[in-house]
């Protein structure tokens, strides 16, 4: 599944903010949107201790904040004359990045109201200090607020800065305190406990019919696959002869797994596909890492693994390059790929990680999208799982779709349930959606079923991010529209499995029963599968396109809409009344059977609200590359 950690859009036709804007009092520029959504009259607990301590990112704007926004999007449009036109790192930094006057004045301002300069660099200036001088600082007073069942500290007015500073500060982070950040240093944990998937499997999909479980929308379903390799995901999406040669995935997630070039190497030699070469998967690691109980660190382990697995799989002569987070928050993920960008260390970035939209606040998520932008200019391309909780309703009782997905600046990619029948030969796909039933203690029939909602491909449309111009005459008004009159980002853009149930299989390292550790394999999937496999195809497609990078590549993708560069993915492939199951036996403690097996029955192509028709829809966008996709960029 994505990853969950806690992001605002663009400028131009690639999408704007929708809120209005903030006022700030005389002299003093408004930085929009930092007083939280959330952090209401009602929910008002009162002022901030003064002595209280506070932590803060001063976002930098750079040298010209427009001037960035246009070019990146006049590189990435097929129909510009400065398409593909990229800047070096340098390039783009002595463009577009801040100068080091600006950051000598933001430093010199907040160290004049009483905050502790902690660190500067092209990208932020952080500094701490107390409530006291943070709120002399941004000219706000900060309050507690209640939010579920917490209480948060957040601004109860617009925080602002000296006109004079306005052009160079981008936005502040860290006035409000949701999600809590940790401090202190510690060490990374063991590899989790090993988890292993029972069986009977089918070697591919029908291979194993169950034909001793009862019927399921009225005949006998298959098993469950054990895990699709290499080999099939190749054939599925078109990838011929081609192997990522020349082109460089940059994978970000938080903390590191000890094993992966271990595990990497085996799950090659034992799956078919082809060795490592020297160098060609490496670590670009943090100094230290923190918050490692709070964000779970050892089960980024196998995030890691999975994502460069899957990468490698697709796109075996690509280079990979793994860029770890020192926690699983957003400033240290944003200095991950702060550290992609800034030395130009990849072409195609696959990011398994994200959060709903109404945790993002516009702060943060300006940052993010001046990251994603420079790396536009430089000719590097964002992939972002969409999602795994379908509409979010389940999860959290809104509607509401994922970020940074949402952004404008980057590829939002749902996902499948698919079929890949004998000889590797893709069948269909219909959208990641999945009901349980488990079989009753009689074992003559599913027990309510379909059974209940347990997971699905992210999506549905933005509420804070306007319609990119990509989008305009593809995503249907009735989801860009889906939330008021004004036309809005829609995702995902494009798709590839995703169903842990026709999943991928993967080897990591884990910690076995007896405390040893020992090298195992078992299937997954979820978003964070999708996003690495649509980053290896991209990697193939590069490599096609003679090895010019492809970038940002919504426009491009968008272009080839309606076209055979891809399966038009609908939840009933085979007819509109026909649905799709798999059986699943599990073990009960998941390690082996001696506390029993669990069977179930899985629904496929049943996402929440989120339905994938013909056409674009928000459980796969466009589709799935199909056998033209590649091909299109020769």
């Amino acid at each position: 599944m994505a990853a969950t950690l806690p992001l605002l859009a663009g400028a131009l036709a690639l999408g704007i903010p929708s809120a209005s804007a903030d006022s700030a009092p005389g002299g003093r520029d408004a930085l929009q949107g930092t007083k939280p959504a959330w952090a209401t009259a009602q929910a008002d607990q009162g002022a901030t201790a003064d002595s209280g301590k506070v932590s803060v990112r001063v976002h930098l704007a750079g040298r010209d904040a427009a001037g960035l926004a246009a070019y990146a999007a006049a590189v990435s449009d097929p129909r510009s004359s400065s398409y593909g036109k990229y800047l070096s790192a340098e390039q783009a930094q002595a463009r577009f990045g801040a100068t080091q006057q600006q950051i000598d004045e933001v430093s010199q301002w907040l160290t004049s109201n009483g905050l502790t300069v902690t660190g500067a660099n092209q990208h932020y200036v952080s500094a701490t200090g107390d409530v006291a001088a943070a709120e002399k600082t941004f000219s706000t007073q900060l309050h507690n607020y209640r939010k579920g069942s917490r209480t948060y500290r957040a601004p109860s007015a617009t925080a602002s800065v000296p006109a004079g500073l306005g052009k160079a500060v981008l936005a502040v982070s860290g006035l409000d305190n949701m999600p809590h950040k940790s401090s202190q240093d510690e060490v990374l944990p063991p590899p989790d406990a090993v988890f292993r998937n029972a069986g009977p499997f089918s070697t591919y999909y029908g291979s194993n019919t169950a034909s001793s479980l009862p019927s399921a929308y009225g005949s006998k379903v298959p098993y469950a696959v054990k895990g699709y390799t290499g080999e099939q995901l190749r054939s599925a999406y078109g990838a011929g002869s081609w192997t990522g040669k020349g082109v460089t995935v940059a994978i970000t997630d938080a903390y590191a797994s000890p094993t992966i070039a271990k595990d990497a190497a085996e799950y090659a030699k034992r799956n078919g596909d082809a060795p490592y070469k020297k160098g060609q998967l490496r670590q670009v690691l943090p100094a230290d890492y923190t918050a490692t109980e709070e964000c779970g660190a050892s089960g980024w382990y196998g995030e890691e693994t999975l994502d460069v697995e899957a990468v490698h799989a697709v796109a075996p002569a690509a280079d990979i390059v793994y860029v770890g987070g020192a926690s699983c928050y957003d400033a240290d993920l944003l200095d991950s790929l702060n550290k992609v960008v800034d030395h130009r260390l990849a072409d195609i970035v696959s990011n398994s990680w994200g959060d709903v939209e109404a945790n993002e606040t516009p702060d943060v998520a300006a940052a993010y999208d001046q990251v994603f932008k420079l790396g536009a200019v430089e000719g590097i391309g964002f992939y972002f799982s969409s999602g795994d909780a379908g509409d979010n309703v389940a999860s959290t009782g809104t509607k509401q779709v994922d970020v940074p997905s949402n952004s404008a600046w980057v590829t939002s990619v749902g996902g499948t349930s698919l079929a890949v029948g004998k000889g590797d030969a893709y069948q269909w796909e219909t959208g990641w959606g999945t009901l349980k039933a488990n079989l009753s203690d009689d074992g003559k029939s599913w027990t309510d079923f379909p059974g209940a909602y347990t997971s699905g491909a992210g999506g549905g449309t933005s509420s804070t991010v306007k319609q990119p111009s990509y989008q305009r005459g593809v995503v249907p008004d009735a989801l860009a529209r889906a939330n008021g009159r004004t036309r809005m980002r829609t995702a995902p853009d494009i798709a590839a499995v995703a169903d842990p149930n026709t999943g991928f299989l993967v080897g990591q390292t884990q910690t076995l029963p007896d405390g040893s550790l020992g090298y195992d394999e078992y299937r997954i999937g979820g978003t964070s599968l999708a996003a690495p496999v649509i980053a290896g195809v991209q990697a193939l497609a590069q490599q096609a396109q003679h090895g010019r990078s492809i970038g940002f590549a919504n426009p491009a993708i968008y272009a080839r809409y309606g076209s055979k560069a891809y399966h038009d993915v609908t939840d009933h492939p085979l007819g509109g009344g026909r649905d799709l199951a798999v059986a699943r036996v599990d073990f009960a403690n998941g390690v082996d059977a001696t506390d029993g097996l669990l069977t179930s029955l899985r629904s496929l192509g049943q996402d929440a609200s989120l339905k994938a028709v013909k056409g674009y829809d928000d459980v796969t966008g466009v589709g799935t590359p199909a056998a033209g996709y590649i091909s299109s960029f020769r």
